[in-house]
Parts: structure tokens; C-alpha cells; sequence
């Protein structure tokens, strides 16, 4: 397992989406600041907060020029449901192999439920790595307030 510093290249994933689409990482956030959140699932109160407040800074977050995709191992309809229940408008991935996220981005697996822990990067428009919080339990994740100061800071010292 290694662990994603800043400068580092953001790995090549394929995320599915609900409904049949996919989206490849870093690719899709190419020319913009992105966000990529790894929630450990619909159940997960700290999660579901946590993406609502992504979801209500999105205004913000696209001032700064930034797109954010979050993706866990919860099935489609569990996927789907969370999507309308927090009315998400970015896109949110379902059925991530947790043993293949770690060993692409150096995220914490729990092993019984098997899902990847909390895991947030900030990539830059070329896909590298700003910043990674990885976290090994239920807290410690990227919050919106801090990527949009850090973008803000990043462009006004480009």
C-alpha cells in the first residue's frame, strides 16, 4: 500500500455511475481542480454529512473552478437512493473494489464489512495530488470549506 503525496500522479480509475455510465479518473476532472471522496457507505452518518456538505457548498466550489466525484462499494440502488434522498448533482460512483482502491491510492480497507474508509484528495487541473486525508476510521475527511480556501490560495499564488 502506498499513499499519495502531493505532485504525485492521481492513479487511472473507472467509476460507475447509476444508470450505466462510467467516468475515468483523473480524465473527467481534467482542466479543473477535483475532488475525489471515498465514503465507506449510505450508512455511514459522518459520510452522508459529509456529502450533503459538498452537495451545499457546490455554488462555491465551482467559483474556484472545482469538480467533485465521490464513489464507495454500496451497491447500485443503495447508490441511487442516497443520490436522491441528499440530492446530489455531482456524480457519485457505486460498487468500488476496496482491496483495488487501496492498492491504487493507498486507502484504509476495513475488513469486516469489507469497504474503503474515508479517503479524500484534491487534484490539480493536470490530475495530480494537492492534498490526501486518508483516514483509517469513522472521522477525519476533507471538508468544503478547506479545499475551496486552498484552491483560492493555490490561484492566487499561480
Amino acid at each position: 500500500m502506498t499513499l499519495l503525496n502531493p505532485g504525485d500522479p492521481f492513479p487511472a480509475l473507472t467509476v460507475d455511475l447509476p444508470g450505466g455510465q462510467t467516468l475515468e479518473l483523473p480524465g473527467a476532472l481534467a482542466g479543473h481542480y477535483g475532488v475525489v471522496l471515498f465514503y465507506r457507505g449510505s450508512w455511514c452518518p459522518y459520510c452522508n454529512a459529509q456529502l450533503r456538505a459538498f452537495q451545499r457548498s457546490l455554488d462555491a466550489l465551482t467559483a474556484v473552478d472545482a469538480r467533485v466525484v465521490a464513489l464507495s462499494s454500496d451497491d447500485e440502488a443503495t447508490t441511487r437512493e442516497l443520490v436522491g434522498r441528499h440530492r446530489l448533482e455531482f456524480p457519485v460512483g457505486y460498487g468500488a473494489d476496496p482491496a483495488a482502491l487501496a492498492l491504487a491510492t493507498g486507502a484504509f480497507v476495513n475488513d469486516e464489512p469489507r469497504y474503503v474508509q474515508s479517503t479524500g484528495f484534491v487534484l490539480s487541473p493536470d490530475g495530480r495530488v494537492v492534498v490526501s486525508v486518508y483516514s483509517s476510521g469513522a472521522i477525519g475527511r476533507l471538508v468544503p470549506e478547506d479545499v475551496i480556501g486552498m484552491i483560492r490560495y493555490l490561484r492566487e499564488h499561480e
